[in-house]
């Protein structure tokens, strides 16, 4: 089997993430393959998560930080320049997570660090009440191939992670996957000049002695982008709000607020971010607004915009209230947010 090593000189998660996936899908069975990259400030969530569940998306665009779903399955994770990546794959029946974990860790062992795997999917270092976990893994197999990849803690910012994994309390229920955290701990805890292309480094000759082969070294980038069938496409999709947020599971929301002029309740079912049933309740004197606001809701996308798009086309139609509308609207945005 031949072996194949990509180094990702972008920080672009949507390039990062579109790579990754078009390689899966089009590298030849009788390939491995090693991919290695990082990415700037990014919200990474499972293929099967709610982000609105999962994160703090307010403070996630706010701060102008991706949030990118990715292919395979687990939970979300926040990464900065600070974490490195790796993805192994390969075809079946040589795709062996044990083998691509052992690689990890003894690249990680040249850096003198000594760290094990624990549990399904965690790598840590310490014993008992002072383990710490430093990596994170997900898998994703087909019928013919696998791969397994993960993020490496460096010296990652692990401040901002309350910032962005703790989501604003909501009436919120979803089928989604639910993330379990962890404590971590960044490896510059155990070695201070620990960087990313020391890291990389490390993997790749652990890799190329593992498998006693010295591939040559492709470095990718949106530049230079590698010839990958679908990258173009790919790369497109993965930087869509349809897949990154549009790709929920199925889940309700329940909001209600006071005003003045008295209190909203309004119950909304969504399937792929979008609204399929929603119900109001109001003890208004004047109600009409509120019990088509029911009606006009179902389809709309479940954005911010979308939302107050929605309350603008209520107002048109009863511009006696529109004090009142403007005030619902402002607390709807902010809600969904």
């Amino acid at each position: 089997m031949a072996s194949r090593i990509l180094l990702s000189e972008s920080n672009d998660p949507h390039f990062n993430l579109a790579v990754e996936d078009c390689i899966f899908r089009s590298m030849p069975a009788d390939q491995r393959v090693l991919f290695l990259w990082r990415n700037a400030d990014t919200v990474v969530i499972g293929r099967t998560q709610n982000p609105w569940k999962e994160c703090n998306v307010k403070n996630i665009e706010q701060d102008n930080v991706s949030l990118v779903r990715r292919q395979s399955g687990g939970g979300a994770v926040f990464q900065d320049l600070g974490n490195s990546n790796f993805t192994f794959m390969a075809g079946k029946p040589e795709y062996n997570k044990d083998v691509s974990t052992s690689i990890v860790l003894k690249g990680l062992k040249k850096l003198n660090i000594e760290g094990y795997a624990s549990g399904r999917n965690d790598f840590v270092v310490g014993e008992g009440d002072s383990i710490r976990k430093f990596s994170g893994s997900a898998y994703k197999e087909t019928k013919d191939r696998g791969f397994h990849h993960g993020t490496l803690l460096l010296h990652a910012d692990l401040t901002r992670l309350a910032n962005y994994l703790n989501p604003d309390p909501k009436k919120l229920q979803s089928k989604g996957i639910t993330s379990v955290r962890s404590r971590v701990t960044n490896l510059e805890s155990l070695r201070a000049d620990i960087n990313h292309n020391m890291v990389c480094e490390a993997i790749i000759q652990a890799f190329c002695e593992h498998f006693d082969e010295t591939p040559e070294i492709e470095y990718i980038s949106p530049e230079t982008l590698p010839d990958l069938p679908g990258l173009v496409d790919r790369f497109a999709q993965q930087q869509s709000w349809d897949w990154n947020y549009g790709k929920s599971p199925q889940f309700t929301h329940t909001l209600d607020e006071r005003f003045k002029w008295g209190g909203v309740e309004l119950h909304l079912d969504l399937r792929n971010a979008q609204i399929t049933a929603a119900k109001t309740f109001t003890d208004s004197l004047f109600p009409d607004p509120i019990e088509q606001l029911s009606e006009r809701l179902i389809g709309v996308t479940y954005r911010p915009d979308a939302i107050a798009a929605c309350v603008d086309s209520l107002i048109e139609s009863f511009p006696d209230y529109k004090a009142d509308l403007e005030e619902m609207k402002d607390w709807l945005v902010k809600a969904i947010s």
